[in-house]
């Protein structure tokens, strides 16, 4: 071809500096300001702070960091429970050009020391409440981080200059999360701006927020920075309402109060709310977003008499919280309430800015959308991790070519829509039958004296595996462990039913997630306790 014929139709064009900037989620609360500048951004407390101050107050943390000598690329941490402090971290830690590590509250010293040491954090925002904490932690790193207390915030935030450092690159290191370590040393989970932008776009759309919206924090900022809400909200120009404590009566007092629109919360908080002394339909009704294991179909009819829409979300730490989403069809409401139900408690679809999730079996190939057929859930896309910080053998692991592997298990149905069977782990073989855990809780939380169940595999030392079901009653029910067997066994098959049943609260980490691998433990002492193992019930 001669230098002066057509371009290659497939070279990119010559990209001018006005055709492109760097995303990152930062530049919603820049945007906000100037739209939104005299409207509420912050209710926290008695605490009010418009979109221009929260926009000044993050500027000036930068600048407060930036004064104690964090750099661009250094790690800042932050040990707070969801407050302004909290929310101003998530600007402006980024606005300083660092790296914002979102610390559990609820995590032991020695395991949040082991994050401290291994994210190499350089200043620490911390509550006061926490101090005791985060001192205990940082005894024996041969750098202390420099510490900036809640106490002296204020006063400290009023004393420093604005300070902003543009993202230089999208695909930058935005965050490090990580993950609850329910099977060993917690990972820390890269996010870049691009992610979190873009995710954080998702999180409006799909939730329909706009500037009348108000949301509540009941999920923890520092989980999967309280999965991209943080940037979601004020994308939205909606206002942020602040909980230091989810407690089941602080939420119901707040929802009569604050004309609450929006909030997120795992099943077993929304199980709390319930089955809570103060529940009674709302005179509104509010959006509500539940991760982590699908809401049981009982607990789904409860929460919707009270004025609650529950929409599932699925998604994982490694992908900047939300990765799919269970989108209503109109057709629905055709159903019957019963497949209405089962409709709305699948994963369902990738969101908005996601590719399509694969199911693949274990051979790589994709299994028939049958509905039936079960498979393990890969992702990929601009809401996936960058990998796992300090640890390319973790991030190797996770991936399958071009993909991240979740280690979920699942089928398709023929409308596309993914729903969960189980976690690869949690799968039970009895007698070489495979028993999925997800549709023997499902049973037991059918029965109306179950709040809540859990059920893994315990040992047996000629089937391999048994169920034991760990089973926490609705307030004032008595029912015992052969009802509940029983009960299972009429509508499964009987070698699914559970061996054991105990009763008591379920352990959970601070985002609600169901401890299992404690369960596990747990359930192998409580057969061991038992003289009598029979064969299970329809094991061939």
């Amino acid at each position: 071809m001669s230098a002066c014929g057509p371009p290659s139709p497939t070279a990119r064009p010559t990209a001018h500096p006005f055709a492109f900037t760097e995303l990152t989620p930062v530049s919603f609360l820049r945007r906000a300001a100037a739209v939104f500048a005299g409207r509420t951004a912050v209710a926290d407390a008695e605490e009010r702070f418009t979109h221009a101050q929260l926009w000044e107050r993050s500027q000036r943390l930068a600048g407060l960091l930036a004064d104690r000598g964090v750099r661009p690329g250094d790690r800042v941490g932050l040990l707070a429970p969801n407050s302004r402090q909290a929310l101003e971290a998530h600007y402006g830690v980024p606005l300083a050009g660092a790296v914002l590590v979102a610390l559990n509250t609820r995590l032991s010293a020695a395991e949040t020391g082991h994050i401290l040491e291994h994210s190499g954090v350089r200043a620490v925002l911390v509550d006061s409440e926490l101090r005791p904490l985060l001192t205990a932690a940082a005894r024996d790193l041969p750098v202390p981080p420099e510490v900036i207390a809640s106490d002296d915030y204020e006063k400290l935030l009023a004393a420093a200059a604005p300070h902003r450092v543009e993202a230089a690159d999208e695909r930058g290191l935005l965050s490090i999360n990580y993950t609850s370590g329910t099977t060993g040393r917690p990972k820390g989970v890269m996010y870049h701006h691009r992610g979190a932008y873009l995710n954080a776009l998702a999180m409006a759309y799909h939730t329909a927020m706009d500037t009348s919206s108000r949301y509540l924090w009941t999920l923890p900022m520092f989980h999967t920075n309280g999965w991209c809400f943080p940037w979601a909200v004020t994308a939205a120009g909606a206002v942020h309402h602040t909980l230091r404590k989810a407690a089941p009566e602080a939420i119901w007092r707040v929802l009569r109060t604050d004309g609450i629109t929006h909030f997120c919360a795992a099943p077993t908080v929304l199980a709390l709310l319930a089955d809570h002394p103060d529940a009674a339909p709302l005179p509104t009704r509010v959006r509500v977003y539940s991760g982590g294991a699908p809401p049981r179909p009982a607990l789904l009819a409860r929460l919707d008499g009270l004025g609650f829409d529950v929409t599932h979300f699925y998604g994982l730490t490694e992908t900047f919280g939300n990765a799919l989403l269970c989108v209503g069809q109109p057709e629905w409401a055709a159903l019957d309430p019963d497949a209405r139900t089962r409709a709305a408690l699948r994963q369902g679809v990738a969101n908005i800015v996601g590719e399509p999730a694969r199911v693949v079996a274990p051979d790589g190939r994709e299994t028939p959308a049958d509905g039936r057929s079960v498979g393990e859930i890969l992702l990929r896309g601009n809401n996936v991790t960058l990998g796992y910080y300090r640890d390319p053998e973790a991030s190797a692991r996770a991936s399958l070519g071009e993909w991240f592997r979740t280690g979920d298990l699942a089928v398709r149905h023929p409308d596309g829509y993914v729903e969960i069977r189980d976690r690869a782990k949690d799968v039970i073989i009895s007698g070489g039958e495979n028993i999925a855990s997800v549709e023997v809780e499902n049973t037991l939380t059918a029965h109306p004296g179950v709040a809540e169940a859990a059920v893994v595999a315990g040992p047996h030392p000629v089937w391999g595996e048994v169920p034991v079901a760990f089973v926490a009653r609705r307030p004032g029910a008595t029912v015992g462990e052969a009802e509940l067997i029983d009960f299972v066994r009429s509508r499964l098959a009987r070698f699914k039913a559970p061996r054991r049943v105990v009763f008591g609260p379920l352990p959970t980490t601070s985002t609600g997630k169901l401890r299992k691998n404690l369960l596990r433990e747990r359930a192998a002492s409580t057969l061991e306790q038992t003289d009598d193992l029979p064969r299970p019930g329809g094991v061939p």
